[in-house]
């Protein structure tokens, strides 16, 4: 017959005690957890512990939704200027291509915004858009998807209705907060392509069509 010693007592009480502990602890941090709101693919919203893994889940999905196909051509062709933030001087970088497509391809008044810089494609560069001779019509912006809120700051700063976030670079937030500020969002979506496929140089889905027509394409 076993005998329950005043030690074995001793340890049970410290285990449970360790127990309830870790369960306060647990249940503080839960309620401690910040919440945000998250919104849905319908349109709504929910507030959800940051967190939790339900809130990751939605958050990793796209509801915002950007001017259609549309509304793009009509940006495009209303606009006289465009500043180019990030544009690079090196000829391997996206933004190169970009400027020099629109340089050639276009009649947009074309400004490259690089701090770094002192010339772009036989352009002068500028520091920032407050720099800039004009307020332009479209920011094209090739910056990572962490830095569009401080460049959404610096487009309503200058006075700019139109941001352009280049193909690849998503910030769903960024576009909601800019959209609130009066801003016309267009993300992930590549300047060079959308103004060539809108002209009659690009398939839709970005393969040049060696198109020759005797039409004059809109520039």
């Amino acid at each position: 017959m076993s005998t329950v010693t005043d030690t074995d007592a001793r340890a049970d009480t410290d285990a449970q005690e360790d127990t309830d502990a870790q369960a306060d602890t647990d249940a503080q941090t839960e309620t401690d957890d910040p919440t945000e709101i998250i919104r849905l693919v319908n349109g709504l919203s929910c507030d959800l512990p940051a967190s939790s893994p339900l809130a990751k889940l939605l958050r990793s999905q796209r509801t915002w939704v950007g001017p259609d196909a549309k509304e793009r051509l009509r940006i495009l062709r209303a606009a006289k200027s465009v500043a180019i933030v990030g544009a690079s001087p090196n000829a391997a970088r996206s933004s190169y291509f970009v400027g020099t497509y629109l340089q050639q391809s276009s009649d947009y008044r074309l400004y490259f915004v690089n701090p770094n810089a002192d010339e772009i494609l036989g352009e002068k560069a500028y520091p920032d858009l407050a720099s800039l001779p004009e307020v332009p019509d479209i920011v094209v912006v090739f910056r990572r998807g962490s830095d569009i809120p401080s460049v959404v700051d610096q487009v309503v700063a200058a006075g700019a209705k139109t941001i352009w976030v280049q193909l690849g670079i998503w910030n769903e937030e960024a576009a909601y907060d800019a959209e609130a500020e009066g801003l016309t969002v267009v993300m992930d979506r590549c300047i060079k392509v959308e103004h060539a496929r809108f002209h009659g140089g690009l398939h839709l889905l970005g393969f040049d069509t060696g198109q020759i027509t005797s039409r004059r394409t809109l520039r």
